[in-house]
C-alpha cells in the first residue's frame, strides 16, 4: 500500500493494473482511492459486493455497466451509490489520463435494522 496524504499524490508512472489504496479503515467503513488508466473489468467478471459502495470520480472519465443492462457515464465530480449485491463492472476508463476514484465501502442495512428506529 502506498502512503497517500493527498488524493492526487503518489500516482504511479507505470500502471499495468488498477491501483487500490486504502486511505482509511475504521470498523466496517473502508475508504479507498482507485487509480485507473484505460482499465476495465474483464467482460466475464462482475463486482458483486456484500457492502454498499459510494463512488466519486475525482479526475478522468469512466463508464460503468450494470447487470440489468443500464450504463452510467461518469465525468469529473460525478458520484453514485451502488447498493450491496448490485452486479456491476467498469466498462471503460480514459486511457489518456489517470482516472481517480474515491470509494467508500460501508455495510448494507440488515432487513431487521431497516424497520426499527
Amino acid at each position: 500500500m502506498t502512503k497517500v496524504d493527498n488524493i492526487f499524490s503518489a500516482l504511479p508512472a507505470d500502471l499495468p493494473e488498477e491501483v487500490f489504496d486504502t486511505l482509511l479503515q475504521s470498523g466496517p467503513l473502508r475508504i479507498e482511492r482507485i487509480v485507473s488508466r484505460g482499465h476495465c473489468t474483464p467482460a466475464s467478471d462482475w463486482y458483486d459486493q456484500p457492502r454498499n459502495e459510494w463512488l466519486m470520480l475525482l479526475q478522468g472519465a469512466a463508464r460503468l455497466r450494470f447487470d440489468d443492462g443500464s450504463i452510467r457515464q461518469l465525468q469529473r465530480g460525478d458520484f453514485l451509490n451502488i447498493p450491496a449485491r448490485i452486479r456491476h463492472r467498469v466498462d471503460w476508463t480514459d486511457p489518456s489520463v489517470d482516472t481517480i476514484w474515491l470509494a467508500l465501502h460501508y455495510p448494507a442495512e440488515s432487513p431487521d435494522a431497516a424497520g426499527s428506529g
